[in-house]
């Protein structure tokens, strides 16, 4: 699992992506989980459901969504890092006539919203560091 989340605090998941990692997930727990049925000795097919059942653990793209500790420490940085201007700047130029992409900072807010519930301007709740290791 650890090499799979290296560096998913900076990741702007896709709905595609999410469903990768479950994919992922999934037949992960398909190699380690029960292969034979324990009455007939045969072999039988594993369902997501029974996976989750076995794993008690939550599943990786909920991980992915609760590590909010690196957007906690960009929103803490001064102006003048570099970091941060990168964060809140706005690109220039003519935009393209169609939808924009999320942004890393859209997914965090949706994150947040999924995952704790917290609504509200997500820079003035990670300045203060106690009520961001909450949320």
């Amino acid at each position: 699992m650890s090499v799979v989340q290296y560096g998913c605090e900076t990741w702007s998941l896709t709905l595609r992506e999410e469903r990768r990692l479950r994919v992922f997930e999934n037949s992960v727990l398909r190699v380690f989980g029960p292969k034979r049925d324990e009455v007939t000795g045969e072999r039988r097919k594993s369902y997501n459901e029974q996976l989750s059942e076995l794993y008690s653990l939550p599943n990786i793209v909920q991980v992915v969504k609760s590590r909010m500790r690196w957007a906690g420490h960009v929103a803490r940085m001064g102006e003048g890092r570099g970091v941060y201007r990168v964060l809140v700047g706005k690109p220039e130029g003519m935009s393209r006539l169609r939808r924009p992409r999320r942004r890393w900072e859209d997914n965090i807010k949706m994150d947040l919203q999924e995952v704790g519930g917290a609504c509200g301007d997500w820079m003035e709740l990670a300045q203060d560091r106690e009520m961001w290791r909450i949320s």
